[in-house]
């Protein structure tokens, strides 16, 4: 893990999908500027909220976040 409070992989796993903050925002009914936030971890998104994105984004919602595992 990068930094301590990275939580949520969201901003990878976007990229790794192929999609982007705006698309996600518009999916969700957000402002980009709160998906920003997700994906620079400066904020989190609520757990259901989290489980929209892992079903938007066809992943399993443990693939969203960090393992607390090493």
């Amino acid at each position: 893990m990068s930094d301590e409070q990275d939580i949520n992989r969201i901003k990878i796993v976007l990229v790794e999908k192929k999609r982007s903050n705006k698309w996600l925002a518009q999916e969700l009914g957000k402002d980009p500027a709160t998906v920003s936030k997700w994906c620079t971890n400066t904020t989190q998104p609520d757990l259901q909220t989290l489980a929209k994105v892992a079903a938007l984004l066809d992943v399993d919602i443990k693939d969203l976040l960090w393992s607390t595992r090493s």
